[in-house]
């Protein structure tokens, strides 16, 4: 591994495991594979989805709206989504079982009230940063690997904004798993692969 690979965890939260309020299938089961790349990237992140209560992406905040119906924000579509990962509470929190003590860096995105944040380097509007790309860039990292939940929303996201950003992105498909909301696990990977994302 060179010094100037990152490995970047998105968003293992209880939430997203089995049980939590936004549960992807066998999210839990990819938890083995990510603590053994912690020990193997010179620079670690974690990503982790923060949310306040009144948050706009979620459906309870719009009266007589479904959970994963759509609305437009000033930014574009977004998906309303049922509450998850509020600030402080349990399902916000990392699965036990994730080894969070190689972490260099924690990043907490979505925390904005009025905008979702799927990305770990931008909220939804593709322009707010989250700080990640600088701190990256500091640490002298030219290449990123992601892994994590969920493969089509905040992995892809995240992979795409990095090939923007022009760091050399690989993601480690079996140590992620995807939502697959409407077809959308294989529009996310054909806009990875078009972007120059390596899959693993």
């Amino acid at each position: 591994m060179q010094q100037t690979d990152a490995l970047i965890v998105i968003d293992m939260q209880n939430d997203f495991c089995p049980g939590g309020a936004l549960a992807v299938s066998g999210g839990n089961d990819i938890l083995p594979e990510i603590n053994a790349m912690l020990g193997q990237f010179p620079v670690r992140v974690l990503t982790q989805d923060w949310h306040p209560a009144d948050h706009a992406s979620f459906a309870a905040n719009h009266p007589g709206a479904a959970p994963f119906s759509m609305t437009e924000m000033p930014y574009g579509p977004q998906v309303l989504w049922p509450v998850h990962c509020v600030q402080g509470t349990s399902g916000a929190a990392f699965h036990a079982d994730l080894r969070t003590d190689p972490a260099d860096l924690i990043i907490r995105k979505g925390f904005r009230a009025a905008i979702d944040s799927y990305s770990a380097f931008f909220e939804n509007d593709h322009k707010t940063p989250t700080g990640l790309d600088g701190y990256l860039r500091a640490r002298g990292v030219t290449g990123v690997t992601l892994a994590g939940l969920a493969t089509d929303y905040c992995v892809a996201y995240s992979a795409l904004d990095a090939a923007r950003l022009g760091y050399g992105v690989t993601v480690r498909l079996s140590a992620c798993r995807a939502i697959d909301l409407n077809g959308s696990l294989a529009d996310a990977l054909a806009k990875m692969r078009a972007a120059g994302v390596t899959f693993i």
